[in-house]
């Protein structure tokens, strides 16, 4: 999506920046671990694919993506592709409410921390509640969504503390549905939690 392919988002640990071609070839090593296929039902693809996959991130009207960077590490080094640790993501939707005859705009979101080293210290926490936060400012979103693998008990206790609540399972798949629809109560909840900067971003932090 053309939304963000020139800000960048500035939290107290992360920045999230837009998915970048000079971005690709790390994201690819990352997909390449079995683990991290398991955790976000990916394929691994071939480095060209991975470029084309990032080309539809950037122009899909229906697709979202910020990659994460510790501001710890960037401070460090000033090194943005060193300073790169997972990525969030949304898609995006229209599902038909035929009991009350209207449409409503859902956002799946998905957040991967790839670099063990940082899990744990609350960067996936604060990386979604920075993406959730911008999206219901810039987006007509009525509801946001997420799957979750059944074993993946760390992801379905986080969403569960950002007011997620389970509303089906998918044995088939062994996947988790939790939602949340966007309220004022909720997003005065989400004002709370984290502060953030928009900048812009020119291909560089």
């Amino acid at each position: 999506m053309k939304l963000n392919e020139n800000i960048k988002i500035i939290g107290s640990n992360v920045i999230l920046v837009p998915y970048e071609e000079k971005h690709v070839e790390k994201y690819h090593k990352w997909m390449k671990n079995p683990e991290l296929q398991e955790l976000t039902a990916s394929e691994p693809l071939t480095i060209e694919e991975e470029y084309q996959m990032q080309a539809t991130w950037r122009n899909d009207d229906d697709k979202l993506t910020f990659l994460v960077v510790s501001r710890q590490i960037f401070s460090d080094t000033q090194d943005e592709i060193e300073s790169l640790v997972g990525d969030t993501n949304l898609f995006l939707r229209i599902d038909e409410d035929e009991e009350n005859n209207k449409e409503i705009r859902v956002a799946e979101a998905e957040i991967m921390i790839a670099e063990t080293a940082f899990r744990g210290q609350r960067l996936g926490w604060e990386a979604m509640l920075l993406l959730l936060k911008y999206v219901q400012k810039h987006l007509p979103i009525d509801k946001f969504e997420v799957k979750i693998g059944f074993d993946n008990v760390k992801s379905i206790n986080m969403f569960g503390k950002m007011k997620f609540v389970e509303s089906y399972r998918t044995d088939v798949f062994k996947e988790v549905t939790m939602e949340r629809p966007v309220t004022k109560d909720w997003i005065s909840w989400l004002d709370k939690q984290v502060q953030l900067t928009v900048e812009q971003y020119k291909n560089h932090l």
